[in-house]
C-alpha cells in the first residue's frame, strides 16, 4: 500500500509541475493538500525522500515538511522535529548532486526548523542553536558539499532575519537579536576566514563548482551585513540614506583594515559576474555607523575605504558592467551619507579621488542611457557635497568650486542632447517620468546654486540658443514637425531646470546678485511662455506647458509665498518694471538684455491678475 501510496503521489508531482492542462494541474493541487494535511504526511514525506525516483516527490516532501514545523496549531514535539532536522542534514550530506531546486527547499526546511525552534530546550541545551557545528562537516568535504554547508548558514541568516506573517513580530525580534549576539559574528568571522582562503588559492572559477562556491560565501558575507541589527526594518527606498547599526562587538572586524582590503582585493580579481556582490558588501561596509569608531580610528578607517575608491576608478575595467556599475554608484553615495566633507579633504588622496568622481560622473551623465537608475546616486553624492560647502571648516581645499559647475553642465547638456537622440531612435522619454524627472531636479536645484554664476550663465546661454531657433523654425515655411518637437522638448528641459534652481535658492545664502540672476532666468521663461501661447490655437505642447507649471510652483514658493524675505531684490525692484510681458515677444537673442531682461515679478502678477 505504501508503494501505492509513493508512485500515485509522484504521478500528482509530475501532474503539478510538468503538466500544460489547467484541469488536471488543478485536480493535482487538490488532491495534494488534502496529502498535506492527511495524518500520515510525516511518514509519507520520508518515504518519499528516501524511496521517491524523482525530484519533484522530493521537492513536494521538503515543501510538506516545512508547512508542518511552521503549523502553530497542534505543533510537531520538540523530539520529531529534532529528528526531522537531523535527518535533513544527513540527506543533505549523503546526496549533495540533488537538484538545486530540492536542495534548496531542503536548506530552508532546516532554516524553518532551527529559527522556530531556537529557544526550545533538551536538557538545558539549547538543541537548534549549534548551527556552525551543523555545517562543519560540510565545510570539510568536497567543494559541493561546500557550498552546501555555506548556503545553509546563508539561508539561515536571512530566514532569521526575515519577520513572517504566522508569528508574532516580539518573538521574531527576540529570536533575531539572540542570533545576533550568539551566532551571527562567528558566521560573518568564519564567511571572511574562508573568502580568504579562496582569494589565497589559485581559484579556477571557470568551474562552476568553484564559482558557485565563491558565490555562496558572498551571498552569506552580504546577509551578514545586511542584517536587522536593531530591528529597524528600513525599506530599500531610503537605503541611500541607511546606517548599518553594527554592534560593538564586531568592531574588531572594522578596526582591522584586513578585512576592508579582502574585499577590494577580491572585485579585482574574480569576474564581472561576481564584482556587484562584492561592491554590495563594501555599500554596507561603508555603511557602518560613525559611532562604532572614535575619530582616529573612523579617520584611518575612511582612507582606507577612500583607497579603495581610487583604486575601482583608476581601473574602471569591470564597470561598463550595468550591475557593478549600479553597486559601485551605490558606493559613491554612502561616502558622503555615512562621512562629512570636512573628514573627506582631509584624506591623503581627496584632490586625487574628487577628480576622478568627477570625471566618473561626468562620463556617466553624457552617457545618459546606459544606467539610468543609477544616476540618482551620483546626484545625491554632489548634492550632499555641495549642500556641506557653507559648513566646512577644515582648512584643506575642497575642490568643490571646480568640480561641481562641470557635474551640472554635463548633468544640462545630456539632457538637451537626448531629446534628439530619443525622438530619432523611438526610445522611452524620461520626461514621461514625472517622478524621476522630480527626484533629479530636487537634486540638481542644489548642486546648481554651487558656483551659481556660471551655472546661471551656461542656462541663459542655452536657453537663448534654444529659444532663438524655436522661433526661427516657427517663422520658417520650410521647417519639419520633428525639429520643431526637437526644440520643444530642448526647452522642455530648461524650463524644468531653471524651474529647479530657482527653488534651490532656499538651500544657500542668497545675494543680491544671485536675486538679479534669478531674474534673467525668469523673464526669459515668461517671455517663452509668450510664445507658446499665441500658438495654442494651433498645437500645444503638453511636456512644455507641465515644466511651465512645474516653473511657476518653484519661482511662487520662492518669490511670492507668504515666507518670502521683504529684502529680496526680486520683490523691491518689480515695481519699477513698467512693461508687461504680455507685451514682450521673443526678441533677438543680442537685444533681450538690453531692453527684457529686469526683474519680471509685476510681470508675472500681471499675467495672474
Amino acid at each position: 500500500r505504501a508503494v501505492h501510496g509513493l508512485a500515485q503521489l509522484e504521478i500528482l508531482c509530475k501532474q503539478l509541475y510538468e503538466t500544460t492542462d489547467t484541469a488536471v494541474r488543478h485536480q493535482a493541487e487538490k488532491a495534494l493538500v488534502e496529502f498535506t494535511n492527511s495524518p500520515d504526511c510525516l511518514s509519507k514525506c520520508q518515504l518519499l525522500l528516501e524511496r521517491g525516483s524523482s525530484s519533484y516527490s522530493q521537492l513536494l516532501a521538503a515543501t510538506c515538511l516545512s508547512k508542518l514545523v511552521s503549523r502553530t496549531s497542534n505543533p510537531l514535539p520538540l523530539e520529531q522535529r529534532i529528528d526531522i532536522r537531523n535527518y535533513v542534514l544527513n540527506y543533505l550530506a549523503t546526496r549533495p548532486k540533488l537538484a538545486a531546486f530540492v536542495t534548496q527547499a531542503l536548506i530552508q526546511l532546516y532554516a524553518r526548523i532551527t529559527k522556530l525552534g531556537w529557544f526550545d530546550c533538551q536538557k538545558d541545551d539549547y538543541v537548534f542553536r549549534n548551527v556552525i557545528a551543523d555545517v562543519t562537516r560540510f565545510l570539510q568535504d568536497s567543494v559541493e558539499h561546500c557550498i552546501i554547508g555555506v548556503t545553509i548558514l546563508s539561508q539561515l541568516t536571512n530566514e532569521i532575519n526575515q519577520a513572517d506573517t504566522t508569528h508574532p513580530l516580539t518573538k521574531h525580534r527576540k529570536i533575531a537579536s539572540s542570533f545576533r549576539d550568539s551566532s551571527l559574528f562567528d558566521i560573518f568571522t568564519l564567511s571572511c576566514n574562508l573568502l580568504k582562503q579562496a582569494s589565497g588559492k589559485n581559484l579556477n572559477l571557470n568551474d562552476e563548482s568553484q564559482h558557485g562556491l565563491l558565490m555562496q560565501l558572498l551571498k552569506l558575507s552580504y546577509n551578514c551585513l545586511n542584517y536587522d541589527f536593531i530591528g529597524t526594518s528600513t525599506d530599500e527606498s531610503s537605503d541611500d540614506l541607511c546606517t548599518v547599526q553594527i554592534p560593538t562587538s564586531w568592531r574588531s572586524a572594522f578596526l582591522d583594515s584586513s578585512t576592508l582590503q579582502l574585499f577590494f582585493n577580491l572585485y579585482h580579481s574574480i569576474p564581472p559576474s561576481l564584482s556587484p556582490l562584492v561592491l554590495s558588501c563594501l555599500v554596507q561596509i561603508a555603511s557602518v555607523r560613525r559611532s562604532l569608531f572614535n575619530n582616529a580610528e573612523r579617520a584611518k578607517f575612511l582612507s582606507h575605504l577612500v583607497d579603495g575608491v581610487k583604486r575601482i576608478l583608476a581601473n574602471p575595467q569591470c564597470l561598463p558592467d550595468p550591475n557593478n556599475y549600479h553597486e559601485f554608484c551605490r558606493l559613491l553615495a554612502r561616502l558622503k551619507s555615512n562621512y562629512q566633507l570636512g573628514e573627506l579633504v582631509k584624506v591623503e588622496n581627496y584632490p586625487e579621488v574628487i577628480r576622478l568622481i568627477a570625471n566618473f560622473t561626468v562620463t556617466s551623465l553624457q552617457h545618459w542611457e546606459f544606467a539610468p537608475n543609477s544616476v540618482h546616486y551620483l546626484l545625491s553624492l554632489w548634492q550632499r557635497l555641495a549642500a556641506s560647502v557653507p559648513y566646512v571648516k577644515a582648512t584643506e581645499p575642497h575642490l568643490l568650486e571646480t568640480y561641481t559647475p562641470e557635474v551640472t553642465k554635463a548633468y544640462i547638456t545630456s539632457r538637451l542632447e537626448s531629446v534628439h537622440v530619443i525622438l530619432r531612435d523611438g526610445l522611452e522619454d524620461p520626461l514621461d517620468d514625472a517622478g524621476l524627472v522630480q527626484q533629479q531636479l530636487d537634486q540638481l536645484s542644489t548642486i546648481g546654486r554651487c558656483e551659481y554664476e556660471k551655472t546661471c550663465a551656461l542656462l541663459v546661454q542655452l536657453f537663448d540658443q534654444a529659444a532663438q531657433t524655436y522661433q526661427e523654425l516657427l517663422q520658417s515655411t520650410n521647417s519639419s514637425a520633428a525639429d520643431i518637437t526637437v526644440q520643444e522638448g530642448r526647452l522642455t528641459w530648461l524650463v524644468y531646470i531653471i524651474g529647479a534652481v530657482i527653488g534651490g535658492r532656499v538651500s544657500f545664502a542668497s545675494t543680491d546678485e544671485q536675486d538679479a540672476m534669478d531674474g534673467e532666468l525668469v523673464c526669459r521663461v515668461l517671455q517663452l511662455m509668450n510664445l507658446t501661447d499665441s500658438r495654442l490655437a494651433q498645437a500645444g505642447n503638453e511636456r512644455l506647458e507641465l515644466a511651465m507649471l512645474s516653473f511657476f510652483e518653484q519661482f511662487r514658493k520662492i518669490y511670492i509665498g507668504d515666507q518670502v524675505q521683504k529684502s529680496s531684490k526680486v520683490n523691491t525692484t518689480f515695481l519699477l518694471e513698467k512693461k508687461s510681458v504680455s507685451a514682450v515677444s521673443i526678441k533677438p537673442v543680442q537685444t533681450w538684455n538690453q531692453n527684457c531682461i529686469k526683474h519680471p515679478v509685476k510681470a508675472l502678477l500681471c499675467l495672474i491678475d
